[in-house]
């Protein structure tokens, strides 16, 4: 059983990961909205509800431990609209590149959140939540070195 100290830094790093994928879900969308390439779009279309599922996951997490899942993207917010401006003004290959710059940020997000975690909620990061990121991250990496 997690004392109330460590149920805490659990909490707080989960409710860190999930600003991280609202954040994510938020600059999937946007960029869903300015691209129009197939290929493009399926691989967004994927990794967007690979993260919202991973807010779902982290949402009820946060509540099985008693804790207020965060609402929203926070500080990381502004990301999706640094992805949409780039969208905007510099085409394809620059918001495939800031959404692959994104995914970069969240595995490492990911790993380093994951020495504060313990338990159940440690568990599931590592089983799904990461390999998860791992993937969409892949993904990301890909479509920007087949673009340019």
């Amino acid at each position: 059983m997690l004392d109330v100290n460590e149920s805490d830094k659990t909490v707080e790093a989960l409710n860190s990961l999930l600003r991280g994928e609202i954040s994510a879900v938020e600059t999937y969308r946007q960029a869903l909205e300015k691209l129009n390439h197939a290929t493009s779009r399926r691989a967004i279309e994927d990794c967007l509800h690979s993260h919202e599922s991973r807010v779902n996951l982290l949402t009820q997490q946060v509540g099985q431990l008693g804790g207020q899942p965060s609402q929203g993207s926070g500080a990381w917010g502004s990301f999706a609209k640094l992805v949409e401006g780039g969208a905007k003004a510099f085409g394809e290959k620059a918001a495939i590149a800031a959404l692959e710059e994104g995914e970069d940020h969240g595995l490492k997000q990911y790993r380093s959140e994951l020495s504060k975690l313990n338990g159940q909620a440690r568990q599931l990061v590592e089983m799904q939540l990461l390999p998860a990121q791992e993937r969409t991250h892949r993904s990301m990496s890909q479509l920007k070195h087949t673009l340019h």
